[in-house]
């Protein structure tokens, strides 16, 4: 009896430690977030008062916000789907992984930035298919200087991962507030030399700084890891789960750049003004989702790897649900104060009071998404901490099908005269997805465990 009131109190003290480490993670995580939205808006504020809702914005959104889209979908993959298979290995076999797979992955993020860089031109014509000439050759050059990024920030997430192991999140958890930081100062040190450029410049030396940043942290823990041996894991291993992730993260991206698309044929200023918008829902989304889920992943990993899929479901649940509160509570707080928060971020320099009308119109529209944005995030994250990837990835398919189905139906070409029309599409698609992913999760939960909690025992 005494025996069995130890081991559930020893049971207990693990759960404590536990949930301690994930509030701290998730302390540790908000923080980077905070400051990397705070320096955000900065960023967002700069670019507003150099060029306001005019055509060179629209350049810049055309060439910055798909790099921005693929590196964020990179780092999320490498975060979500590695750091899981990471960790529920040995010290020798995850050595093996973690060496095989830095160089595959190393190997296709330069493929990427080189193509990128090859077929700039005919990529601004397809997400810029409204731009004027001037502005697309100008769009060309920009993403040009920003290829390498995509390396960069890649790359880094690599070395990130390896940390996320340890549950060392302060370097990772700051990388936007370093890329952000950097494109402020090359904006402002480099306008009157090369203009608009500048921000590229920026950019690009915000996501190398990075690098070596995580480079530098892990080195200690890649040394470790030599010598090790283990079972050399196959290329199929190492591709197929970071694969569907990616597939995944680029389905919701395809919402963003359907949008974005759509609005360049709106005229001067349209696709610049949804960039703005996006900046503000990204960042509330990024707040909600962020904190929870890179500290929540990996406790969601081990839950898998101790075969207890009911608890970590019931975990979930949890989650979720005070998601959903939060999401509603920030979508009703943007909708009210939606022109006046624009007005005192944004209202400034080259940006005019009709660049504000403009923003406020699109974000009534916008809104909604961060609902379905939030939750489907959450809990795709969370699915493929579990391997369950196929439900992620048709959810996904399911909010992009919508957002093409309800602006070539029903807001194309009316929202080009009715700003608040172009992004209802992304907003019903997100929620759609969300709602699919959410019947299918009720659908495959395993059954509750029946053994008391530790809690309980200890009680009795």
């Amino acid at each position: 009896m005494t025996a069995g009131i130890s081991s559930a109190a020893a049971k207990l003290r693990l759960s404590s430690l536990a949930q301690s480490a994930l509030v701290r993670g998730g302390l540790v995580v908000g923080a980077g977030i905070l400051a990397g939205n705070i320096v955000g808006f900065v960023r967002v504020g700069v670019t507003a008062w150099f060029l306001g809702t005019h055509a060179h914005a629209d350049a810049l959104a055309v060439a910055v916000g798909p790099v921005d889209t693929l590196s964020t979908a990179i780092i999320n993959t490498l975060l979500v789907s590695f750091v899981p298979m990471l960790m529920l290995r040995g010290s020798a076999d995850r050595a093996a992984m973690f060496q095989k797979a830095a160089r595959v992955f190393t190997g296709v993020l330069a493929a990427i930035s080189a193509a990128v860089f090859a077929l700039a031109p005919q990529f601004i014509t397809l997400l810029g298919p409204g731009l004027a000439a001037e502005q697309h050759d100008q769009a060309t050059l920009l993403l040009r200087v920003l290829a390498p990024g995509i390396f960069f920030s890649g790359t880094s997430a690599i070395f990130a991962a390896l940390l996320y192991t340890e549950r060392r999140f302060i370097i990772p958890a700051f990388y936007q507030a370093c890329v952000n930081g950097a494109t402020i100062l090359g904006a402002m040190f480099l306008w009157k030399l090369i203009g608009v450029h500048g921000f590229a410049v920026g950019y690009t030396l915000g996501t190398a700084t990075q690098l070596i940043l995580t480079w530098s942290a892990s080195r200690g823990l890649a040394r470790s890891l030599k010598g090790l041996g283990g079972t050399v894991p196959g290329l199929s291993e190492i591709l197929i789960k970071p694969g569907m992730f990616l597939l995944y993260a680029a389905l919701i991206s395809a919402n963003i750049l359907v949008t974005r698309a759509f609005a360049t044929h709106g005229g001067p200023g349209m696709a610049a003004a949804f960039d703005y918008c996006l900046r503000c829902i990204s960042v509330v989304v990024a707040y909600l989702v962020y904190p929870v889920a890179n500290s929540l992943v990996p406790e969601i990993a081990q839950l898998q790897r101790a075969h207890n899929s009911a608890r970590a479901f019931s975990l979930i649940g949890r989650s979720m649900r005070l998601m959903a509160a939060c999401a509603i509570a920030a979508c009703g707080l943007g909708l009210l104060v939606r022109t006046q928060a624009i007005e005192i971020l944004f209202q400034r320099g080259s940006f005019t009071h009709e660049s504000t009308l403009l923003v406020s119109a699109v974000f009534l529209g916008f809104a909604p998404a961060i609902v379905g944005w939030a939750l489907m995030d959450l809990g795709s994250r969370c699915l493929f901490a579990l391997d369950r990837t196929r439900l992620p990835v048709l959810a996904a398919l399911v909010a992009v099908t919508i957002n093409v189905v309800v602006m070539l139906v029903f807001g194309w070409p009316y929202s080009l005269n009715h700003p608040s029309m172009l992004a209802v599409g992304a907003s019903t698609g997100l929620l759609v997805g969300f709602a699919a992913l959410y019947v299918s999760l009720k659908m495959t939960k395993p059954a509750q465990v029946l053994e008391p909690e530790p809690a309980e025992v200890v009680a009795r």
